[in-house]
């Protein structure tokens, strides 16, 4: 080659290197996500072919599992602590007791691959295999698995399962799960096997949820039932976490007072007593927990009202100024009514259509979070502008317009536990729109119009003899007035009569048996809602034969005043309310 040659071919190698060179010196890292995989794949691969295996692992049925040292002891804290508790060429096989092979031979593959494969059959064996080998994320997966699992047959022994290897959010989640559906839980095989200790934690719950402390106390009769001879000792014990005081009268009388198990019990002779002093005199009987609600910790009074809008009724959640939509109901009750057993079962009743059906009733549990409405048994009598009220967690329909349009004194009560309603004595008088309200054990009816005249008269219904009492009339004639009652007190307000729609309201005492007048509401109106909360009495909407009236008036009974606020439009006419409890895991206002 001559020197011409040589020249550009240097040349072109010079330029060559300048193109090459970098402006600025950087580094950076790489890393190849499949490198790990690829090692381990291999491992697994020469485990199985036992290739350059330093370790056979036997278990109690004579399977041998062959493994590599240092892969075990990378990943497992178990194997770690074996083997550096020996000279490392001084142990080639170990046994393992505690473990079935096939659990075994399951973890070991999760080592080598980071695979396990769960099943309904083998999560609890494998998370007590992996709770001894300190596999933490094994453990962690089963306890999820677990989760998905839970029903009312296996949540209690998933719970003490959980308690039993200290997983934590397992442990959580079973005791919402047992508390949230107590009604099926007590239902199956898992809690009749309970020793009475575990009962007795469960009854002992505040916040347990049961529509009604009597199926508290069916639950601790059948488990005592169902071993009785050894069981019957402990009745007296689980006795005392039943809040007998909160069980209606009707039923303390006809199934508790002369149960024989009970009969041989002082302690519960003094529970029973402790409850009917409750009824019949709830003043005199101290606070304890006993007489106090299930589920009242921690959870938020608020109203839930009855509304309608363009001829259609809706329901809605007011607290403090703030409003939500409520779930939506199936029927319509534009003239109906809600009622509402223990702050948390609301029945909405009747509807605006004599034509048809007016019976419908349907239920809401504000406790649920996924609460819808549910239909239940429909009235017995097709009623129009009746009268609603509940009294010792039975919800009563009264009075009304029939499908002749001809006004009624019959009556009818709904039983929550039975879904079934009753025909009971009719009222001494026929009258539609009466105000009904239950006070000290005997459900009042004021006021309502007969068909020619306005009223003023006032009834009240006993219960337990099934008969209506007479009581003072009012000074005004009160037709689609408002009631409610407040520390003893029963209080009639607004309404309408021939001459005027009303705001005066007036207070009946029962001990005295004298209506005592007090101060006037802001604005005479009719057909609105009555509901009482913290002390203070809240009368809702309604209309003034001119207009629905978009305001909230609130009775101090201790300054005998009235202070006034405003419903926003867009809630439409509010006609009847019942304050509920909704429990804290709820979506709040503020959210």
């Amino acid at each position: 080659m001559d020197d011409a040659v040589m020249k550009n071919s240097t040349c072109e190698s010079n330029d060559q290197k300048e193109v090459m060179t970098f402006k600025r010196c950087e580094q950076k890292t790489y890393k190849n996500h499949s490198h790990m995989v690829g090692a381990f794949k291999v491992l697994q691969s020469l485990r199985k072919n036992k290739v350059m295996c330093d370790i056979k692992i036997e278990t109690d049925d004579g399977m041998i599992i062959f493994g590599h040292k240092i892969v075990l002891m990378s990943v497992c804290t178990y194997f770690c602590e074996i083997f550096s508790g020996f000279n490392e060429n001084s142990i080639d096989h170990i046994n393992v007791r505690e473990l079935d092979s096939t659990v075994l031979q399951l973890l070991i593959n999760y080592i080598y691959t980071g695979k396990i494969i769960i099943t309904k059959g083998n999560v609890k064996v494998l998370l007590t295999a992996a709770n001894l080998l300190q596999l933490d994320y094994v453990k962690n997966v089963c306890a999820e698995f677990l989760q998905t699992q839970l029903d009312a047959s296996n949540c209690l022994g998933i719970k003490a399962f959980a308690e039993l290897y200290d997983c934590m959010e397992l442990l959580k989640c079973s005791q919402t799960y047992i508390k949230n559906q107590f009604l099926e839980v007590v239902k199956n095989d898992e809690f009749l096997s309970l020793t009475s200790v575990e009962v007795i934690k469960l009854l002992s719950c505040n916040d347990i949820f049961v529509p009604l402390e009597e199926k508290v106390f069916e639950c601790v009769m059948n488990w005592v039932k169902y071993e009785l001879d050894s069981r019957k000792y402990f009745l007296s014990e689980l006795m005392e976490h039943v809040r007998l005081p909160l069980i209606s009268k009707q039923f303390l009388l006809e199934k508790i007072v002369d149960e024989p198990l009970l009969k041989c019990s002082l302690k519960c002779k003094d529970y029973i007593i402790e409850a009917l002093q409750f009824h019949l005199q709830p003043s005199t009987v101290s606070q304890t927990i006993r007489s106090t609600p299930r589920h009242s910790i921690g959870f938020q009074k608020v109203i839930l009202m009855l509304c309608r809008s363009q001829q259609k009724s809706s329901v809605i959640y007011w607290n403090d100024n703030t409003w939500q939509q409520a779930p939506k109901m199936s029927k319509c009750y534009k003239d109906g009514r809600l009622s509402v057993i223990n702050d948390q079962f609301v029945l909405a009743v009747g509807g605006d259509d004599l034509e048809s059906n007016n019976q419908h009733v349907e239920m809401l549990d504000v406790s649920l979070n996924s609460s819808s409405w549910i239909p239940m048994m429909d009235m017995l009598v097709n009623r129009k502008y009746f009268g609603v009220g509940s009294l010792d967690n039975r919800v009563y329909a009264i009075g009304g317009l029939n499908r002749a349009y001809c006004v009624v004194k019959s009556v009818e009560v709904f039983d929550i536990t039975t879904n079934k309603w009753q025909i009971v004595t009719s009222m001494n008088f026929k009258r539609n729109c009466p105000g009904v309200i239950g006070l000290k054990n005997l459900l009042y009816v004021v006021g309502g119009f007969n068909g020619r005249d306005y009223l003023n008269t006032v009834e009240c219904y006993d219960p337990c003899l099934d008969t209506w009492t007479t009581v003072t009339a009012m000074s005004e004639y009160r037709h689609e007035c408002g009631v409610g009652v407040l520390d003893g007190v029963l209080y009639a307000i607004g309404g309408c009569n021939l001459s005027r729609c009303l705001k005066s309201a007036e207070a009946y005492t029962p001990s005295s048996g004298v209506w005592t007048t007090i101060a006037d509401m802001h604005f005479s109106r009719y057909n609105f809602g009555v509901v009482v909360s913290n002390g203070l009495i809240h009368v809702i909407g309604g209309t003034n034969r001119e207009a629905a009236l978009n305001s909230i008036e609130i009775y101090n009974p201790k300054t005998n005043t009235w202070s006034l606020k405003t419903l926003s439009k867009d809630v439409g006419q509010v006609y009847s309310g019942v304050v509920v409890n909704r429990p804290p895991r709820f979506k709040t206002f503020d959210d």
